[in-house]
């Protein structure tokens, strides 16, 4: 296991290329009162990410797999204290990512009428394959900027899990402090509310 400093380091763009075009940016609430009205659905392929609709990519069978696998082993690790939601939107200040696989404090009853916000998130999961430029770059600087403690990237090209620590910053330069790299034949610390509960073996978490 390597840990790496990557407060002054950072090689990713924090936001996707964009058009040359002028971007309309929604707010949240316009955002909410769309899927309320059934303009947007839950079966539209879209995430809200710093006020646009961004595509999602398909879900290819080790992306599904590797989803399974890592609810199976954080059901089994958590503390009576969180539990598991995947896929579960996360409310922040001006996005609502979906992450795959999401812990949160409490239980599913506590969020009958909202989703999670940052302040009940103890850690995000993203399985990433097609989508790990975006993982690495646009957001992680999301999560980075709210504030949740813990992301992990299910690196299915390479075979690893990465993890993300000690969120820092404001805006686009909000990143993460510390870089864990874990190899498939090491194990994952789940560290939750600031606390290591677990360790899970990096093979169980890939496909």
């Amino acid at each position: 296991m390597s840990v790496v400093d990557v407060s002054h380091s950072l090689t990713e763009t924090p936001v996707p290329p964009a058009p040359a075009e002028p971007l309309w940016r929604m707010s949240l609430e316009q955002f909410h009162e769309m899927v309320q009205r059934g303009i947007i659905t839950e079966d539209d392929p879209v995430e809200f990410l710093e006020g646009l609709l961004v595509a999602k990519m398909t879900i290819s069978p080790a992306h599904r797999r590797a989803t399974h696998r890592v609810q199976t082993a954080l059901r089994s690790a958590l503390p009576r204290s969180h539990y598991v939601g995947s896929p579960s939107p996360v409310t922040l200040s001006a996005s609502e990512p979906e992450p795959d696989v999401v812990v949160v404090r409490g239980t599913d009853d506590d969020y009958r009428d909202r989703h999670p916000g940052p302040a009940d998130v103890a850690l995000v999961v993203e399985v990433s394959d097609s989508t790990l430029r975006r993982d690495r770059g646009f957001k992680k600087s999301i999560y980075a900027k709210a504030g949740i403690a813990v992301y992990w990237i299910v690196n299915l090209i390479d075979r690893r899990i990465e993890i993300y620590s000690e969120p820092s910053g404001v805006g686009e330069t909000a990143d993460y402090h510390v870089h864990q790299d874990i190899a498939e034949a090491d194990h994952v610390p789940l560290v939750i509310d600031g606390r290591e509960t677990a360790r899970i073996a990096a093979g169980d978490l890939l496909p």
